[in-house]
């Protein structure tokens, strides 16, 4: 058996793949630091530091960005009360002169300004935001504009406590002369007020001057985040020398693996290269291969190779071994199938004749059979014959005996009309007595009717109609009594007929009784032979059966034996092949080399 093996050369022959090519000289240089440590580690390391750094640029976005909400408020806060601190004293001048709308424009100002400043202070909500106390840059300056707005407020106060009189001043001054006492003692008494106005507008101005100074200084703050601008750049750098240093790293690791295996590729092609030599003097034949079993990848092949080759020198030992013995067992066995087939033909023979005198045995047998089956089938018909009979005959007797029931029933009936007539007859007699007194009854009224002249020829039509109906009905009367007359007759012969069809019935149903026996007794005698035919010829089956029986079983016996000696002859065949198979086998193996 030889391996053939088309992919397999010589030692000389290299395989020419890119893969095989020298790997690079040089390795690129590791990250500093953390470049001796494994590529996850590295990878960990980085993510880890761009994970911090994406975490420090959002808390550094998050504060400018609460930064510049808050800065955005305080300068519209201080916005706001600027403008206030000018509304406060326009209204309080006009408050002065007793305005009413001024003072209303007066206390929401002050309302407003207290609001703002108290937000500027303390911190709060605006425009839905909520901000926290100014900056300690800021407060300073708050502190300085609250300790202002303080003094002003008391004399805000004092002017808005006397709205009343202010307002009264104003409307009574067009109504009263100027020597009125009432308008000189208001005068005095709102002198206070107005200097408290006074105040109030000399206040606004220092107002002014303070919330200019917080809104340039809000405003200041606001433009002065550039420190979280310059934050947010060196950590977007940091992010992107992180995510730098993470491709590199991979790019290195993958340059060094690239490098690896083709070193690895080339020694594992080498490798294979001595194993293909190995396996070409295997399929050659010698079966004394051992192949080298190193540590490259094809250290566990070479050693499955060697498994393979010492099991494959057992197996063609064993191979040769059971060849020979083969061919010993095949010799004798094919000896022994020659004796066997000479015993087989004898047999048969044997078999063939005493299957042909069983056969004519069982043939007189069922011959004998068949005409004991006809005589059994004759005696059958005549118990047949003689049951019908009798079956014939009591069924005569039955139908004479329901015909003299349905004849007494009948002259029974045929009496009962008779007497219906005579009723009919008696009848028909009062139905002709009634007719004749109604026709009396109408010839009466007939002439009642003629005796009343015009007005009884109505009465005189139906009496006339009555009258005819009368005559009518005598004369179906007088049918009627005729008809009845005759069918009286008719059953006085009818009733006598049927009592002598009585007799003869009676009569012909003694006869049929004694044929009936007769029938009975012979179909007992038939009986009894039938039985006794169909005995013998139930044994006679059963003989002809058995002998056939016995025939189909010779006949078998003879089919197998044929059989057996067709098959010894094919094992005599089979076994001659298998002592060439065996030798072709031997010869097969012989080319392997062991020793």
């Amino acid at each position: 058996m030889a391996f053939n093996l088309p992919s397999v050369g010589n030692k000389a022959s290299k395989p020419s793949t890119p893969g095989a090519r020298a790997a690079p000289s040089g390795t690129p240089a590791p990250l500093p630091l953390i470049g001796r440590l494994p590529l996850a580690k590295q990878l960990q390391l980085l993510v880890s530091l761009l994970a911090l750094t994406a975490v420090l640029a959002a808390a550094v976005v998050f504060l400018d960005y609460r930064a510049a909400s808050n800065g955005t408020v305080f300068v519209q806060v201080s916005g706001e009360m600027r403008m206030l601190s000018q509304r406060i004293g326009k209204a309080t001048q006009a408050a002065s002169f007793g305005n009413e709308e001024a003072f209303r424009q007066l206390a929401d100002a002050r309302q407003r300004f207290v609001q703002s400043l108290g937000l500027l202070t303390q911190g709060g909500e605006a425009d839905g935001v909520v901000v926290p106390p100014s900056s300690d840059a800021i407060m300073p300056m708050v502190e300085t504009l609250q300790r202002e707005w303080e003094k002003t407020d008391r004399d805000i106060q004092l002017v808005l406590a006397q709205q009343k009189n202010l307002v009264g001043l104003a409307g009574a001054v067009p109504s009263t002369g100027t020597a009125n006492p009432t308008l000189a003692e208001l005068a005095a008494q709102m002198l206070n007020a107005k200097n408290a106005g006074r105040r109030v507008v000399d206040g606004s101005e220092a107002l002014l001057g303070g919330t200019q100074k917080l809104v340039s200084a809000y405003r200041d703050e606001l433009a002065g985040r550039s420190a979280n601008f310059a934050a947010m750049g060196v950590l977007a750098l940091l992010g992107v020398a992180l995510v730098w240093l993470m491709v590199r790293a991979y790019a290195d690791e993958q340059t060094r693996q690239a490098a690896g295996a083709q070193r690895q590729n080339r020694s594992t092609q080498e490798a294979i290269q001595q194993l293909m030599d190995d396996m070409q003097r295997v399929a050659e034949g010698d079966l004394l291969v051992k192949a080298a079993v190193t540590e490259d990848v094809t250290g566990a092949i070479a050693d499955s190779v060697n498994f393979t080759v010492e099991e494959l020198r057992k197996l063609v030992g064993h191979i040769n071994e059971a060849a020979g013995h083969l061919t010993t067992a095949s010799e004798a066995a094919r000896d022994t199938s020659t004796q066997l087939l000479g015993a087989a033909e004898y047999q048969t023979r044997e078999i063939g004749e005493t299957n042909a005198a069983m056969l004519g045995m069982a043939e007189a047998m069922n011959e004998m059979s068949a005409s004991t089956a006809q005589s059994a089938g004759v005696a059958r018909t005549s118990v047949a014959a003689a049951q019908k009979g009798r079956a014939a005959v009591e069924n005569a007797i039955a139908g004479m005996n329901d015909i003299r029931g349905q004849m007494q029933e009948t002259s029974k009936r045929i009496k009962r009309l008779g007497e219906s007539s005579q009723e009919i007859g008696e009848i028909v007699e009062l139905i002709s007595d009634i007719t004749d007194q109604t026709n009396v009854l109408a010839l009466n009224a007939a002439i009642q009717a003629a005796s009343a002249g015009e007005a009884g020829r109505g009465f005189t039509v139906v009496a006339e109609e009555v009258q005819r109906l009368a005559e009518r009905s005598a004369q179906a009367t007088k049918q009627i009594a005729a008809i009845v007359k005759a069918i009286q007759a008719d059953t006085l012969q009818t009733v006598a007929a049927m009592e002598k069809s009585t007799q003869g019935v009676v009569e012909g149903t003694k006869l049929s009784n004694a044929a009936g026996q007769a029938l009975a007794d012979i179909g007992e005698v038939s009986q009894t032979l039938a039985q006794l035919i169909e005995s013998v010829s139930a044994a006679t089956q059963k003989q002809a059966a058995g002998a056939t029986s016995m025939a189909s079983n010779m006949q078998d016996i003879l089919r197998i034996t044929q059989q057996t000696a067709q098959g010894t002859q094919r094992t005599a065949a089979s076994l001659d092949q298998l002592a060439q198979l065996a030798q072709g086998l031997k010869s097969s193996v012989a080319r392997f080399r062991m020793q």
